[in-house]
This record gives C-alpha cells, structure tokens and sequence, in this order.
C-alpha cells in the first residue's frame, strides 16, 4: 500500500484545544507522501490549475464534500482557472496529521499531480 493511499484510508479525528500540533519531523515525514504540497509556519498549501473556471467550480465543490465529510475545513482562494488550498488545525494553532489527511484526499481527487 503506498504511503498517500495509507492517508486518504484515513478520517479525521476530533481535535481539542490544548492537544499537541505535530513536530517538525513529523510534519517532514508527511509531506513526502504528499505531492506538491509545501508548508509555510503553521500551514501547508498547493495551487492546482485547471482549463477554466467551470473545472475549478467543479474541483471547489468536490473539497467542499471532502471537508464536510471530513469535518476539517481549508481555506480556498479561487481563481478562473486554479484554486489554491491550505490546511491549518485552527484549534490547535497549527499543524494535525487531519491537514495532511485531507491534503491527500485533495490530491485524490484532482486528478492532477500538480
């Protein structure tokens, strides 16, 4: 089973204030299954592109299900033809193994690999 498959296998657990943000060498590991995706302080984030904007919508709705489903919400900033995610534990002022769950889940649904 390869490593992004072993994320996007997982959901999302409740986070709670207080609980530990992830350490760097954790955070590290994570994004070596993930593809493209960089962190930036207490974040990570990836711009995917498309031919136009009724592909960005259609991409858009698909992480809006993901994040229902998943209980864990990014930021989107939506563009014509691309959309760019990034995923913070709010709670927790920083980075959970939910933001790179729902990161791969992201990749998964794109299509795309960048």
């Amino acid at each position: 089973m390869s490593k992004t498959l072993d994320l996007t296998s997982r959901r999302c657990k409740p986070c709670k204030t207080g609980m530990p943000t992830l350490a760097q060498p954790e955070i590290d590991g994570l994004l070596q299954q993930l593809d493209g995706w960089q962190q930036y302080d207490h974040l990570i984030s990836k711009t995917y592109r498309f031919k136009d904007y009724y592909q960005t919508i259609a991409f858009v709705n698909m992480v809006a299900w993901i994040s229902h489903r998943e209980d864990h919400h990014p930021e989107l900033v939506v563009n014509y033809n691309s959309c760019h995610v990034e995923y913070t534990t709010h709670s927790l002022h920083g980075l959970s193994e939910n933001d790179f769950i729902c990161a791969a889940k992201v990749d998964a649904i794109s299509g795309k690999p960048d």
